[in-house]
């Protein structure tokens, strides 16, 4: 039998703790941070032809990285759709490898949500992995 500090008894057996998961602040919500003059923007999509150039030869090359840039980041959103509900095989720095199902990606790319996470130290049922902690990610078609 249990007694609180008021000397009454208490049979209530204290609960075990929750961590909280706390996901990353999205995009602010006027813009998605697609506003080529954004911090947001600059610091992740630096271009290597700058845009202030005023040349014809300037502009096409503008054009032409861009348009490369657009079917680059197609064909991975097209990855991202395949990989759903696949075993995912994900190699970490430190030469660590694991193994899960993916379930989705938030709006920036920044993080993985994913299920059966099998990691060397266990299996995980649910887990959210950075994308800047992963050097590659692999998956039968």
């Amino acid at each position: 039998m249990r007694v609180n500090a008021a000397g009454e008894s208490c049979d209530k057996t204290m609960k075990i703790p929750v961590s909280v998961l706390r996901l990353p602040r999205g995009p602010d919500p006027n813009s998605r941070g697609f506003d080529p003059s954004s911090a947001r923007y600059i610091a992740l999509c630096p271009t290597t032809i700058p845009a202030s150039s005023g040349s014809e030869a300037g502009r096409v090359n503008l054009k032409e990285e861009q348009q490369l840039r657009s079917e680059l980041r197609e064909r991975f959103l097209r990855t991202l759709i395949a990989m759903t509900d696949k075993q995912v095989e994900f190699s970490l720095y430190e030469k660590v490898r694991v193994r899960a199902r993916f379930g989705a990606s938030d709006i920036d790319i920044l993080n993985f949500q994913v299920s059966d996470l099998q990691t060397p130290l266990g299996v995980q049922k649910e887990a959210l992995l950075r994308c800047q902690d992963m050097i590659s990610f692999s998956f039968h078609l």
